[in-house]
């Protein structure tokens, strides 16, 4: 039987069945490997009193600190004991509440002058913090040969603190690093010797020991260097390799094809294209048109012109001889996209009944007599998407298997096995981060060869984040707004503290109205029975600090109604929403661009897509329960013409909490990759890498992609380098195994497929 890597072996051989199940459980750590990588949060200083003036409220602590007093108290009349210990560090107090049969072993241990690591919940008593009940763990002893013993044992040292639970204290996770501890010799070092040695790295053996059991701060420094880039450079390892193998593949090259359909389009644009979206349409070009498949990023600002630029590829392609499907996550983005590529094509679609063959009088005919935009052979453009009728659909399915539907864009129901096309040459994923890595393989899957692919991204990211998550694809940055886009004015209404800032933002959206303009109000929650009963079954969870009060959030139904009563009473007031039926949903959509509607009050389905221009202010309700990159992205929808924008972000949340500063720094400044940047800094990193990228959030624990610029850009290089002169890294096994440890079966399919 072949031997089990010290590293997998399961922790329940080495800690026990229960110490093991609670790991497993609550910080999803399985095996030995797992728990040396589970890396210390910070350090505390022996000799050094953790300060306890910013402890935070309602979160699970560890605190290092000295016992000032301790004392038992009686009540109901003496039947009832409590103790209560005071914790000091010379500047701030806590207070720690021990109750019934607890009361005995603490009273023993917590004397006056004792110090000790205490770990609990922090909560608030008679206006003062306390941990009840908390666990601890004493760091002196009173016996001399014991502080003796300890001394030697503790002086010098750094005391880790491991991110842990309410089942499991920090200690105790690093008595369970200590037993499994020794296991760090058997470490396999993913990095070659030569970049090991020309960097100055210590053995990931030595940086797993320092990492875990520090002398000096210098000891943690030089692991935290080490282990980053080692977490950088197997994961760019792995994207390199991805790259490499997709160079490999053939694909249908879909070269220039004059006197067109392209031709004819920029021939009829209204304006003129901007320097970045030709900058970027030339990189695109220059993919599609060789034997190899394209795999891009298209990011940029809002109300850059992504659509038009991956329009112009989709274009070039059905005049190649290929058909392009638009994959969108919502049938109301779908729609959307159909609705503003059908206008974009403006008289060419009327001409052509959306590019279908028609015949042509001589005397439209041009000099060479050929007719313009694509003579010779029209197309379709169709959508797809699961609530179709089923004549509209047969039909749909029989134009995309004919080859009659150059372009295609609908949901998920583009992936369904019965969806086939007669050659598939280009797939545009729009707002990948919703989809699935199968749900892309499978589209991706139906063309003869490898199709192009383009991926969209309405959310501008920093470099950084490019790299790590995307960093199989290369990236196009739309960072120039076409000319006449007017600028936006953002301000935060703060809705409780100064009421009747919120009674000047309905009038400023009456004005507006007033004026010859349009409105947005856009709410968190739909406020329909279905809503209510999802919240009630606790399947909606609010993850922004706000989340805890005990109010909902506003809910367009609800806020509709009282604006059509109140300050916005005789003003043409719809809503919008996902879950109403898709006639009606366009059917309101409709009327909005058209100006037969005054005000919209809406969900997030207006976050993308939506291009009404006469639409000018917004106001967006419970902006707190937001994302900063959501907010930016529906302050998107507002100075979309000539008219300046208006957006104002409503929020009862305090001045000096964290969700204001949020609103804060979207108030003040429309610069969406500072923004993502700022969205980063706040947010867990795990959690935005999570969204797109299946498993790197497990694997990324020191290094931080926003911060580690230069780690990250330089483990890409030699990445690059290295697989360039060993594809299969058949020189390198070490690497591999590292690959295959680090890259678990789930996250391995994932850069397979791409």
């Amino acid at each position: 039987m072949e031997r089990v890597s010290a590293f997998d072996e399961p922790l329940k051989k080495l800690l026990g069945g229960p110490t093991a199940k609670v790991m497993a459980d609550h910080l999803d750590l399985h095996t030995v490997g797992d728990l040396l990588h589970h890396y210390p949060r910070r350090y505390e200083e022996r000799g050094r009193l953790t300060a306890l003036t910013d402890l935070p409220l309602d979160e699970h602590v560890t605190v290092v600190a000295q016992v000032a007093d301790a004392r038992v108290m009686t009540f109901n009349g003496g039947r009832g004991r409590r103790l209560e210990v005071t914790l000091t560090d010379g500047s701030g107090r806590l207070q720690l509440v021990f109750f019934g049969h607890g009361v005995h072993k603490p009273h023993k241990e917590l004397l006056p002058g004792r110090r000790a690591m205490f770990a609990g919940k922090v909560s608030v008593f008679n206006r003062k913090l306390q941990l009840a009940h908390p666990t601890y763990q004493l760091l002196d002893v009173r016996d001399e040969d014991e502080a003796t013993e300890a001394a030697d044992a503790f002086a010098g040292q750094l005391l880790p603190i491991y991110p842990a639970c309410k089942q499991l204290d920090s200690w105790r996770i690093a008595k369970a690093v200590d037993t499994v501890l020794p296991s760090a010799g058997e470490a396999v070092d993913p990095l070659p010797p030569s970049l090991r040695e020309g960097r100055g790295f210590v053995s990931l053996p030595e940086a797993l020991l320092k990492i875990h059991r520090p002398h000096t701060k210098a000891d943690v420094a030089a692991a935290r260097e080490r282990l980053k880039w080692d977490e950088a450079f197997v994961l760019q390892v792995a994207l390199a390799r991805r790259r490499h193998s997709d160079t490999e593949l053939p694909a249908a090259a879909r070269g220039p094809v004059p006197g067109r359909l392209l031709d004819a389009f920029d021939a009829g644009l209204p304006f003129t294209l901007t320097e970045g979206q030709r900058t970027v349409t030339d990189e695109i070009f220059r993919d599609l048109a060789t034997e190899h498949p394209m795999h891009r990023l298209l990011q940029g600002e809002v109300g850059s012109g992504k659509t038009l630029v991956a329009l112009r590829a989709m274009l070039r392609v059905v005049d190649a001889g290929g058909q392009t499907a638009l994959l969108a996550p919502t049938e109301v983005l779908a729609q959307q996209h159909h609705r503003s590529i059908t206008e974009m094509m403006g008289e060419l679609a009327e001409n052509w009944g959306l590019w279908r063959e028609a015949p042509l009088d001589e005397g439209r005919r041009s000099d060479d007599g050929r007719a313009p935009g694509g003579s010779g052979r029209g197309t379709k453009v169709v959508l797809l998407t699961g609530s179709m009728g089923t004549a509209a659909r047969r039909q749909a399915l029989l134009d995309l298997v004919t080859g009659e539907a150059g372009i295609v864009i609908g949901t998920h129901a583009l992936i369904e096995d019965k969806v086939k096309f007669h050659d598939l040459g280009l797939v545009v994923v729009d707002e990948q981060h919703r989809f699935g890595v199968e749900q892309r393989d499978a589209l991706r899957s139906k063309g003869k060869q490898q199709p192009h692919l383009l991926v969209m991204t309405a959310t501008p990211i920093p470099r950084t984040v490019a790299m790590t998550v995307f960093g199989d694809l290369e990236t196009s940055v739309l960072d120039q707004l076409p000319a006449g886009r007017s600028p936006i004015a953002s301000h935060v209404v703060p809705a409780k503290d100064k009421p009747h800032f919120l009674d000047r933002a309905w009038e400023r959206v009456r004005e507006e109205v007033e004026g010859g303009h349009q409105a947005y109000v856009v709410c968190p929650r739909i406020g329909d029975d279905t809503d209510e009963a999802a919240e009630k079954k606790g399947k909606k969870r609010d993850d922004t600090d706000e989340a805890a009060e005990k109010r909902p959030p506003l809910a367009v139904l609800e806020i509709a109604a009282q604006l059509a009563r109140g300050p916005l009473a005789g003003l043409r007031i719809e809503v919008l929403h996902g879950r109403m039926p898709p006639d009606e949903k366009d059917d309101v959509m409709r009327r909005f661009a058209a100006g037969r509607v005054d005000v919209l009050v809406a969900t997030t389905v207006i976050e993308v897509g939506v291009n009404v221009p006469n639409a000018t202010a917004m106001v967006i309700m419970d902006a707190d329960r937001f994302g900063v990159s959501q907010l930016h992205q529906l302050r998107g929808r507002v100075g979309r013409g000539s008219a300046p924008g208006l957006c104002l972000l409503v929020s009862e949340a305090h001045e000096a909490s964290p969700a204001r500063a949020r609103l804060s720094a979207v108030a003040a400044t429309l610069d969406g990759f500072e923004l993502s940047r700022i969205d980063l800094e706040q947010r867990r990193e795990g959690d935005v890498l999570g969204q797109a990228q299946s498993g790197v959030r497990s694997s990324l624990r020191v290094l931080s992609v926003i911060d580690d610029e230069e780690v990250i850009a330089a483990a890409r290089e030699e990445a690059v380098r290295i697989v360039a002169a060993d594809p299969a890294l058949e020189r390198l096994p070490e690497l591999r195994t590292a690959l295959d440890a680090l890259l678990d079966k789930d996250r391995e399919e994932y850069l397979d497929k791409g």
